[in-house]
């Protein structure tokens, strides 16, 4: 081995030259072409571009060796042929005006000169209305008449050959055809009228008719599966419109694989959006588990720069804001109703096991009012509000009611019981009542019927058997009745008697001048001490035993990159929800059949019922198929 050398030399003086043609696409390839995937996804745009209604795509081992596009669009004239190859034209934009208003996939006239200095490219193309259609080899330049239909195929062959070093870089045959089928789904899910298939190696390996609506296309593209464990998105307001589907958080992923965004049709991976979604999803999704959706965000081109990156996956917002808060609402209003009506059988569905029995025409049900206002000090402390009860072992019996009198199902419509925060008295149904009309409807939850082991709350419903997590689901009740009652209000803070003072950074000395505004609102209060040094003179009342320098650290370095205001609501629903769960009714405490029935007619209009605060699910159901396999009746 060599010895390294002790001496540098000088740098010698090289003269300031323009590249050759060839090595700037070559150069400029690496930033368009990554992999076959690549290639696959630019092509795909300018089919899209040209209005075709149905696209083929054909590769081999993995598209290293070919990649073919044909589509059925407008095609391009003899004469325009040669000029497709060359860097930076393109048909798409003309002027400044246009490059700022971009109305379609493709506008930067790269793509094609890119492939063609680093695969062996050609393209045949018949433009409507011509004779005939020509075939250009992207080597020679050689144009030559052929037979095709209207319409363009280009083929690229040997991707990487004029760079082998590239090629060492791409992974196996298979692993690179699921980068390209995963580059032609998301295009099919942004044009359901446009047909997709795709070829590898002779075979039929997808394909996905056109689709007469979108979610037709959604569940082709990804699964029935996705559109039945998802709900509809869609809100309009301002420059901005959001629809799409957004996945329930029981159908949430280890992965966050199944994210579809799109800006204008087009798929972009973008941090406003992301984090946009994921703060709807706070509240309901549990640990770290990445939530499903595919969202369709229109907004005027104007007011988005897509021209941030060659690949054209990454866009910039004029306005971040209004766009986070458009996208953060939707989601947030599509997952807060709650599935419990869902609950309810179609048409044609089996029959409950458990049949109600007929009812006089007179029969009414007192609904008890669960009286768990908060007493006159506040809010604050929940354990000192609720007469906790010893911790007993659990009952294994079932605690039902008397078969003699059965409570009648009152109407779906019916005013639902008053579920507040705790009073300090046990739960029992106050004297006053309210006396609901029976009729034929059933409610989405179902009437009560025991409490199991003190935990659960068994219900039947006209589908089958509700199991219901009593802590879990009036944790929720409690925790948006706080949300509600508090919305807007600063948080209590503890002063410090001695401040306590630490070394800040110039970023959070900067927010902390910044925002010193909104952290009294989190029940905080950093000063400047010095030019480098901060104070933390108070903090939340709820957080006085904790590190009041490691908490002002990291709300700084929050607020530092978020916006201010989904920075405070956070801090406070964390706050709202530990209050929630020491405030909700505690596991081994026994029900009444009213008492079991009023929570669950409270989880039926409330918000975000289906998940308790940590995310976890608050009910499940059991349909009476599920309980006859269980029995193999029917075998």
């Amino acid at each position: 081995m060599s010895a390294l050398p002790t001496t540098i030399s000088p740098p010698q003086r090289r003269p300031i030259r323009e590249l050759p043609d060839e090595l700037i696409s070559q150069i400029a390839a690496g930033e368009v072409v990554e992999r076959p995937a690549s290639v696959v996804r630019e092509l795909l745009d300018n089919a899209l571009d040209a209005g075709a209604g149905q696209i083929t795509v054909r590769l081999a081992s993995g598209g290293v060796r070919l990649i073919s596009v044909e589509d059925d669009g407008l095609g391009i004239p003899r004469e325009e042929l040669t000029v497709a190859l060359r860097r930076h034209a393109t048909s798409k934009i003309a002027s400044l005006d246009d490059l700022e208003t971009v109305g379609t996939m493709g506008f930067r006239g790269e793509a094609l000169a890119a492939i063609n200095a680093i695969a062996e490219l050609s393209i045949l193309s018949r433009f409507a209305g011509s004779d005939s259609a020509f075939a250009l080899d992207g080597r020679t330049g050689e144009l030559r008449p052929v037979a095709r239909s209207t319409g363009t195929t280009v083929e690229v062959r040997e991707l990487f050959f004029a760079t082998p070093a590239r090629r060492k870089f791409l992974k196996t045959d298979a692993t690179e055809l699921a980068h390209c089928i995963e580059a032609v789904r998301r295009h099919a899910l942004a044009r359901p009228e446009v047909g997709f298939s795709i070829w590898h190696d002779g075979k039929l390996v997808e394909q996905w008719r056109a689709a007469a609506t979108r979610e037709q296309r959604l569940a082709d593209a990804l699964s029935d599966e996705f559109v039945s464990q998802s709900v509809a998105v869609a809100r309009e307001g301002g420059a901005v419109r959001v629809v799409g589907r957004a996945g329930i958080p029981d159908a949430a992923r280890s992965r966050g694989d199944h994210q579809f965004f799109y800006v204008n049709g087009r798929f972009v991976r973008d941090k406003v959006l992301s984090h946009a979604v994921r703060s709807a999803y706070e509240d309901v999704l549990h640990g770290q588990r990445q939530p499903v959706y595919a969202l369709y965000l229109e907004i005027d081109p104007s007011r988005v720069d897509v021209n941030v990156h060659p690949t054209k996956i990454e866009v910039r917002f004029r306005d971040g804001r209004e766009v986070h808060q458009a996208v953060r609402h939707a989601v947030e209003d599509a997952l807060a109703a709650p599935r419990a009506n869902d609950a309810t059988a179609p048409a044609g569905a089996p029959q409950p096991f458990f049949k109600q029995a007929p009812l006089p025409p007179n029969a009414s049900w007192a609904q008890p009012a669960m009286d768990f206002t908060p007493r006159e000090r506040g809010t604050g402390d929940f354990e000192a509000m609720w007469p906790q009860r010893s911790e007993q072992p659990r009952q294994v019996a079932l605690h039902a009611a008397e078969p003699s009198a059965p409570p009648p199902w009152p109407a779906a419509s019916a005013a639902p019981a008053s579920f507040q925060a705790p009073s300090g008295l046990p739960l029992a149904p106050s004297p006053g009542t309210q006396s609901i009309a029976n009729n034929d409807e059933a409610w989405p939850l179902g009437r009560a019927l025991a409490q199991l082991q003190g935990v659960y709350i068994l219900a039947e419903n006209s589908q089958g058997l509700v199991i219901v997590d009593m802590h879990a689901a009036h944790e929720r009740i409690v925790y948006e009745r706080l949300k509600t009652q508090l919305d807007g209000a600063a948080i209590s803070s503890q002063p410090l008697l001695i401040p306590a003072t630490f070394a800040a950074t110039p970023q959070e000395v900067a927010t902390a001048e910044a925002c010193a505004e909104v952290l009294p609102t989190l029940g905080l209060e950093i000063t400047p001490f010095s030019a480098r040094t901060l104070a933390v003179r108070a903090v939340p009342g709820t957080l006085a035993d904790g590190d009041p320098v490691e908490l002002a650290r990291s709300v700084l370095a929050e607020l530092g990159q978020h916006d201010a205001s989904t920075v405070v609501q956070r801090a406070q629903n964390e706050l709202l929800s530990t209050m929630a769960c020491h405030g909700a009714v505690r596991a081994n405490r026994k029900l009444t059949i009213d008492e079991m029935n009023a929570l669950l007619r409270q989880m039926e209009a409330t918000e975000r019922s289906d998940q308790c605060n940590h995310g976890r699910p608050t009910w499940r159901q059991l349909s009476v198929r599920e309980l006859d396999s269980l029995f193999m009746r029917g075998r």
